[in-house]
């Protein structure tokens, strides 16, 4: 079974701050749902001037940005924003995939590229990359709490919350759920979950 990777959180300990910039409402849908399963704070926008607006308010530990936008292009956006001194790092998001609109972008202040199609895991491990390298978000190999959207479960006092709210939750259904959200990313069989959970040999079959 491969392990989850280590919480990222702020400094502060609050959580990751993230800006996704596209004006595709499918693509940034899916990208928040992907992000906030990292347990990150997600914000959207839809247009270049959204975006400016958006990281005056929102003060992002990292943006995914895409080149082409109708009104202003991600290119403008972050020639504003390295102008005005604000470094927060960017991951471009586009459909080009010259090499020259790679060097553009990345000339202007670029951190990292992505071209669509992308995965959603590529996605988040560029940006983990991204925000450690720039130290606005660090990482506790010792870190005991999982979480999943406002979901989260601490290994060590076996305590689990949603929203907030305590969830009683009996030794079996403790490990169950552990043992999802370790995986959320995977497909699992019903073999793999009585194996892991029941320590049951299920024969193969699922």
């Amino acid at each position: 079974m491969t392990s989850p990777a280590p919480a990222l959180r702020r400094p502060d300990g609050a959580a990751v701050r993230i800006l996704v910039v596209d004006d595709e409402q499918m693509l940034t849908d899916l990208l928040s749902m992907a992000l906030r399963m990292e347990g990150w704070d997600v914000r959207t926008a839809a247009s270049g001037f959204e975006a400016l607006q958006a990281v005056r308010d929102f003060e992002p530990d990292a943006m995914v940005l895409d080149i082409m936008m109708p009104d202003l292009d991600g290119m403008a956006v972050l020639h504003r924003l390295r102008q005005s001194g604000n470094d927060v790092p960017v991951l471009f998001l586009t459909a080009k995939d010259a090499v020259a609109d790679r060097v553009a972008g990345l000339t202007a202040g670029g951190d990292d590229y992505v071209t669509k199609p992308f995965s959603l895991e590529e996605v988040v491990a560029r940006l983990r990359g991204l925000m450690r390298r720039a130290g606005t978000a660090t990482q506790s190999e010792e870190e005991p709490i999982l979480r999943v959207g406002d979901l989260s479960l601490n290994e060590d006092s076996h305590e689990v919350e949603r929203g907030g709210d305590e969830i009683e939750l009996t030794a079996t259904e403790f490990e169950l759920l552990r043992y999802l959200m370790r995986n959320q990313r995977r497909v699992v069989s019903k073999a793999q979950i009585l194996d892991r959970v029941w320590n049951y040999d299920f024969g193969g079959r699922s």
